[in-house]
């Protein structure tokens, strides 16, 4: 039985996700940049993409919801719920894919992020899973690959 488990984890490292980044600015700020709407109007989604819609409840229970649109004009609505948030070190959400009336259009997962310093600049480690495919885990890399440049970029700006 313990080498199904074992396989299965194995199996499973390949649909999460980790990213780390190593930000110079303070933790505190890029918190804040990661968190107000209006600071994600400038960086959230890959590059080419523009936010439309953003609504967020930063608490424990709250809920947020982002309108995205590509460059090509089709509109991509994403949404979930906090479950803990702890300001300035850390965010816990689901996070799933959704029509424009609000249902789930792929199956939920959870995105943690820790804000941690280092060195005087900010280490931020985003980690998501379970993603559904080896596919989406991909797909995911890709797309926050991007949109964390862009949120570099931002943060640097500052």
């Amino acid at each position: 039985m313990a080498d199904v488990i074992e396989a299965t984890r194995v199996q499973d490292r390949d649909r999460v996700l980790v990213i780390t980044r190593i930000l110079d600015a303070p933790r505190s700020l890029v918190f804040k940049a990661w968190t107000e709407p209006d600071h994600l109007a400038h960086w959230f989604g890959p590059r080419g993409f523009t936010l439309t819609y953003c609504q967020t409840d930063l608490r424990p229970g709250g809920a947020y919801r982002f309108g995205m649109r590509s460059p090509e004009g089709t509109d991509h609505w994403l949404q979930g719920v906090y479950r803990e948030v702890i300001e300035p070190e850390k965010i816990v959400c689901t996070y799933a894919w959704a029509d424009a009336n609000g249902n789930p259009t792929r199956p939920e997962t959870i995105l943690t992020l820790t804000f941690a310093d280092h060195e005087g600049k900010t280490r931020l480690t985003l980690h998501q899973a379970l993603f559904e495919s080896v596919t989406a885990c991909d797909m995911h890399r890709e797309g926050w690959t991007s949109s964390l440049d862009r949120f570099e970029e931002y943060v640097s700006s500052l």
